[in-house]
């Protein structure tokens, strides 16, 4: 895929303003951290060039004065919210960012339980506790974010736990949105003034891209990725009327700034900022460096999603709102899901076969599809297809003999109550890895694997959790045509 953005030219400027916006005021920062920030894939697939832990490595550079705090919101822990590219509940994904923040270098001072309340919050915070974490508990205010008599009052920030820091850049961070992490900074904000300290408040979102077009494709991606929040990018009002300048923000921003700005005076006295632009301190418009590689990589994104949300819906997780939203924004861009080819070639199998296909994009252009066997459903028998033709092994060659692969279904079968006997794609490449020890043609196989990131594949069924989580490990872009091999709600 051709280039589009300048990653280390991201690192230095992004935290070059960071920087700056510690100075601004002169004492401790708290840093709102929206997006993704150890594996945003949804950026490097729109901003080509942009790599998935950027925004690790660039805080990796202020480690020395920053620590993070990490904010979960007691209703995800009760509901067992799952973060959907991880297919992990957002009390795992708490854990798994401290690991990972830890293993980079970075300082992690404690978690905060927001709007906490029940047995389900209390139960996790005893957990965090027994496993050396320290944690704080902020509680629901009524009225918010209206009632600013009450929340800012003894009964509204006053009565949440102050979240002792000792860094001056504190970084805010969650395992996914709606957790609570502007409230938590305003709310240290008003503790941290009524104990003498100056602090002050930034966000960092990656999207939307304040200083491209509206409609650019880069933002309506985001629209896309969102679609199910029902976020709406829009011109910033405020930023307008102040500085006559366009910038881009989205409609929840927009919406609250009024009250933020209230907020700010009654803790602050001022707001230190005229617009919800002014609060934020993203770089990532300043290092696109190929215009039309990114709106060519948001347009496929939009696609993605398109069949992401009607997967979703056939699965009851997602919404018809959502489709249509999307179908509006890929009218928007100029394309359809006819644009995928890999999906056109997969449906294309199916009709041919009668039976469920996939396929899969290569660097090149060319498209290898798999078609559904005995011994194999389509996505392995793709996966195999595709390692076979980039390592130049011709297409009679079979990779995994017969008596391998029987034992493995007879297992699967008559000890694991597996109904399906085919292999799935974990399987095979556990087979394949065997197979590799003594035979050379399969060593070169697995030793492709590492070329299939950033591929694209679809299959013209909804694949299992087994297989789509393969190819999330592998970097694969999968999209799975809306319907289901079976009438069976589960299956695996």
């Amino acid at each position: 895929m051709r280039q589009g953005f300048d990653n280390e030219r991201y690192i230095r400027m992004q935290s070059a303003r960071i920087r700056e916006r510690i100075a601004q005021f002169g004492g401790k920062l708290y840093l709102e951290f929206g997006g993704k920030l150890f594996d945003d894939h949804h950026a490097a697939r729109v901003l080509p060039g942009f790599q998935p832990d950027s925004k690790l490595r660039m805080l990796k550079t202020l480690a020395d004065r920053a620590e993070v705090v990490i904010v979960v919101s007691a209703q995800d822990i009760e509901s067992n919210k799952i973060r959907g590219d991880l297919g992990i509940g957002y009390d795992s994904e708490t854990l798994r960012l401290i690991d990972a923040f830890r293993e980079a270098g970075l300082y992690v001072g404690s978690v905060v339980i927001t709007r906490f309340a029940g047995q389900a919050a209390e139960a996790y915070q005893r957990r965090l506790e027994n496993q050396g974490v320290k944690v704080f508990r902020h509680y629901e205010i009524e009225g918010y974010p209206s009632n600013l008599n009450r929340i800012v009052s003894d009964e509204g920030y006053g009565r949440n736990e102050y979240i002792e820091t000792e860094r001056e850049l504190v970084v805010v961070t969650a395992p996914g949105p709606g957790s609570g992490k502007m409230a938590t900074c305003l709310s240290q904000l008003y503790h941290e003034y009524r104990r003498g300290v100056k602090a002050g408040y930034a966000k960092f979102e990656t999207f939307p891209v304040w200083n491209l077009p509206l409609k650019h494709p880069v933002n309506l991606a985001y629209e896309a990725a969102t679609a199910d929040l029902n976020d709406v990018n829009m011109i910033d009002p405020y930023h307008m009327e102040a500085y006559g300048e366009v910038a881009v923000n989205y409609n929840r921003d927009v919406e609250i700034f009024p009250v933020l700005r209230a907020i700010f005076e009654r803790i602050q006295g001022k707001s230190p900022y005229e617009s919800p632009t002014d609060m934020g301190v993203n770089m990532a418009g300043f290092c696109i460096t190929d215009n039309d590689a990114c709106c060519d990589a948001s347009r496929r994104e939009i696609v993605r999603r398109y069949f992401a949300a009607r997967c979703a819906k056939l699965r009851g997780t997602g919404e018809d709102a959502a489709i249509g939203k999307i179908e509006i924004l890929m009218e928007q861009a100029g394309v359809s899901p006819e644009n995928r080819r890999s999906a056109r070639e997969a449906n294309r199998l199916e009709e041919l076969t009668g039976k469920p296909a996939a396929a899969m994009e290569l660097a090149d252009g060319s498209v290898v599809t798999g078609k559904t066997k005995d011994l194999l459903g389509c996505s392995s028998a793709m996966l195999l297809n595709v390692l076979k033709t980039l390592a130049g092994i011709p297409d009679d060659v079979k990779l995994i003999s017969e008596r391998i692969i029987e034992p493995i279904q007879r297992l699967k079968v008559s000890s694991l109550g597996n109904r399906n006997p085919r292999l799935h794609t974990d399987e095979v490449l556990i087979a394949l890895s065997i197979c590799a020890v003594d035979d050379e043609f399969a060593a070169r196989a697995i030793a492709q694997l590492p070329r299939l990131a950033g591929l694209e594949a679809h299959a013209s069924v909804l694949l299992s959790p087994v297989d789509e989580d393969t190819f999330r490990r592998l970097g694969v872009n999968l999209t799975c045509q809306p319907k289901r091999e079976t009438q069976k709600l589960y299956y695996r």
